[in-house]
C-alpha cells in the first residue's frame, strides 16, 4: 500500500497553478527590465529594450537639422 500513498503524494499540476506560475515568472521579468532601464536612465546610459525603439524617427530629424 505505501506505493499507492507515494503516488498520491506526487503533485498534479492544475491548468490554474501552470496558468499562475507562468503569470508570476512573466511579473517578475517585467519587473527585471523597469529595474534595469532605471538604472540606465540613472547612469545615463542608453536603453538596451529588445522592442521597437521610441522615436527614432524624430531623433533622426532632429539630428538632420544641424
Amino acid at each position: 500500500m505505501s506505493g499507492k500513498d507515494e503516488t498520491k503524494s506526487v503533485k498534479i499540476r492544475t491548468e490554474a497553478e501552470i496558468r499562475a506560475e507562468r503569470l508570476a515568472k512573466t511579473l517578475r521579468d517585467n519587473l527585471q527590465r523597469r529595474k534595469q532601464q532605471a538604472r540606465a536612465r540613472r547612469a545615463g546610459e542608453a536603453d538596451e529594450t529588445t522592442g521597437l525603439p521610441a522615436g527614432t524617427s524624430a531623433a533622426k530629424k532632429d539630428e538632420s537639422d544641424d
